[in-house]
């Protein structure tokens, strides 16, 4: 007869010894007072008392919310519960959730209430509170912030403050120099709805960094040599997801910048792989596929990567194909959810040598059996920027190997494949010749902006960077008409009328360019370079007078010169070869004068000064 072995006990499982540590690092900073989480996970008794639904949660692996599949990539923020830690809370939970020794207690992590990297250099309030709805469909709202800064500055870090995280979901920032968002404000400082937002820039400054907040997220701090510019008169627009909770809920969060001293020295870029134009998802397809390759024209490192999709994607796959044939994985997501998007930063940069091929691989399912189908009973699904349309995009963040600014090339390499796909596509042309445009070739540039403007006519900043490539390509009466046809119109395009007024002044229109730099100014007061030009051309065509021996309106426009160019001894000599032409010798001796305390050693004004001395003596 056999004898009964005993039952060997299971080992004793204590909130203090082994769930309190997995407990603080993943659930609290979500779950905690002010923050989106419905409930606060911050000691025994919050735990206890929701033991079991964590348990059963972090079992089916809904909770903490990561989807990226293991073995994938490597991320720095990774809050994936390991199976042996799952296993520790279904054994705690099993045995009653009991307390431990108090000696063996781990200290309950402590988060800052407010700014977490101290208080920020300007803060950014929106202009008016958007007002939520109890019920109804997820909003997508753009809040519009200027930043009040009147010179130049260096970004080194953002921090987003949502306000009410209750309704507040996720956010990204987009930095708008061109203040082109404000176009779609119907009432100024209300902001406007999109899911999925783009700005038209008027110089080539390609984005280069992820701005984004997501519960629990730390904000980031951009190593020395990365900081980005901040430019006077530029606006931050916030774009967030927003999820009514049944009752009417005010938002307004605001944003803190966190300046730095240290310029840009490196240029990261995002490059974007996307193939919306193809999405058309015929309802009850399971496994409808799009696809997209990027082949690099250079060494880089990714630092970063945001995949994108809406409600309808499911397997997410971005992996990198090296020269050799080797595979590297960038991002792999099997059960993909709008709701836990965000920004995967790599714990070490992967390296990519030039000639590797990045590509992205979307599966989307529009049948009843995705419980995240917006629509039911399915419906057909296109591409678009509303939360019920389908997006499929694959970001990543990347800094070329080379020194310099290598931003150019890759955003040629980016568009040439892009056009590609969509040959009529305006940001495609547009980028195109903005890069070419970039790196010298405004030859080259024409027809894409020609194209860009083609696919989009009412683009004021299209109309007005074909101005500029025609301007640089010197076909200069081209270009007069082109910026004549970008402020028809916007005429209070700014840009457009400085431009218009530099190409007449090449042209020799005097009169003209002064007249349209003077508009510029009486909307710019403060700009420096329009100053300098505006000066400059009357300088000119005070010239074209002394040539024509019409020395009276020489006169005035070397006078007017002198309140918009810094002080210059050339500028007085000849206001003096001017004045004495009309026989006003004691004005002329006046601004020779002059001349020679700003260069004492200036010869023409000292052997004029000696002439104009004799006649006077006479």
């Amino acid at each position: 007869m056999a004898l009964a072995l005993p039952a060997i006990a299971a080992t004793p499982v204590t909130f203090n010894q082994q769930i309190a540590p997995i407990v603080y690092h993943n659930c609290s900073p979500c779950h905690r007072p002010g923050e989106a989480a419905p409930f606060s996970l911050l000691n025994y008794d919050d735990v206890k008392r929701h033991a079991a639904q964590i348990a059963a949660v972090t079992k089916r692996r809904y909770m903490p919310p990561w989807l990226p599949e293991p073995g994938h990539g490597d991320f720095a923020e990774e809050r994936r519960l390991t199976a042996a830690q799952i296993q520790l809370i279904e054994d705690w939970v099993s045995q009653g959730s009991p307390l431990g020794p108090v000696a063996r207690a781990p200290q309950p992590p402590r988060f800052r209430d407010e700014w977490q990297l101290g208080t920020p250099d300007p803060i950014l309030r929106v202009g008016q509170p958007y007002a939520l709805p109890a019920d109804g469909q997820e909003i997508f709202w753009n809040f519009i912030l200027p930043v009040p800064i009147t010179t130049t500055r260096w970004v080194k870090a953002i921090e987003v403050r949502p306000g009410n995280p209750r309704v507040f979901h996720h956010a990204n920032v987009i930095i708008d120099r061109s203040r082109s968002s404000r176009r779609q404000e119907r009432v100024p400082g209300a902001g406007f709805p999109g899911m999925d937002l783009a700005v038209e820039e008027e110089t080539f400054d390609p984005d280069g960094h992820f701005l984004s907040w997501k519960p629990g997220s730390e904000p980031v701090v951009e190593p020395d040599g990365m900081a980005w510019r901040a430019d006077p008169g530029m606006d931050l627009v916030l774009n967030v997801h927003l999820r009514p909770n049944g009752k009417p809920e005010t938002v307004s969060p605001m944003i803190g910048i966190y300046f730095t001293s240290q310029p840009k020295r490196k240029f990261p870029m995002l490059l974007q792989l996307e193939h919306d134009g193809i999405i058309d998802i015929p309802p009850g397809a399971k496994d409808y596929l799009i696809s997209d390759d990027v082949k690099l024209p250079l060494d880089v490192l990714v630092l970063a990567i945001y995949p994108h999709a809406h409600y309808l994607g499911k397997l997410l796959e971005g992996y990198a194909t090296l020269p050799d044939g080797t595979r590297k994985w960038l991002v792999r997501i099997p059960d993909w959810d709008l709701n836990w998007q965000g920004v995967y930063r790599l714990k070490e940069p992967l390296s990519l040598p030039k000639g590797t091929v990045v590509s992205m691989r979307y599966h989307y399912d529009n049948s009843v059996d995705n419980v995240r189908n917006p629509h039911s009973p399915p419906q057909e699904v296109k591409g678009g920027n509303q939360a019920t349309d389908e997006m499929g995009h694959l970001w990543l963040q990347v800094l070329p190997v080379v020194e310099g600014d290598q931003r150019a090339v890759l955003q040629e390499a980016l568009m040439r494949q892009r056009l590609g796909k969509y040959p009529d596509d305006f940001n495609a042309n547009f980028n195109l010749g903005d890069a070419l445009l970039t790196q010298g070739d405004a030859a080259g540039a024409i027809p894409y902006f020609q194209a860009a403007f083609k696919a989009n006519p009412t683009s004021v900043v299209a109309a007005t960077e074909l101005g500029v490539a025609l301007f640089s390509a010197k076909r200069l009466a081209e270009a007069q008409d082109q910026f004549q046809t970008a402020l028809a119109i916007d005429p209070a395009y700014t840009d457009a009328r400085f431009d218009l007024a530099s190409v007449e002044a090449a042209r020799g229109k005097w009169e003209a360019a002064v007249n349209e730099f003077l508009r510029v100014l009486k909307e710019r007061p403060d700009d420096s370079k329009t100053r300098q030009h505006l000066g400059d051309a009357m300088y000119l065509w005070g010239d074209e007078f002394a040539k024509s021996d019409n020395s009276e309106q020489a006169l005035l426009r070397y006078r007017a010169v002198l309140e918009y160019r810094p002080p210059d001894a050339g500028l007085h000599t000849k206001t003096a070869l001017m004045l004495a032409r009309l026989g006003r010798l004691p004005e002329a001796q006046a601004e020779l004068e002059a001349a020679l305390k700003i260069d004492a050693n200036f010869q023409p004004a000292s052997r004029m000064l000696k002439d104009v001395l004799a006649r006077i003596n006479k």
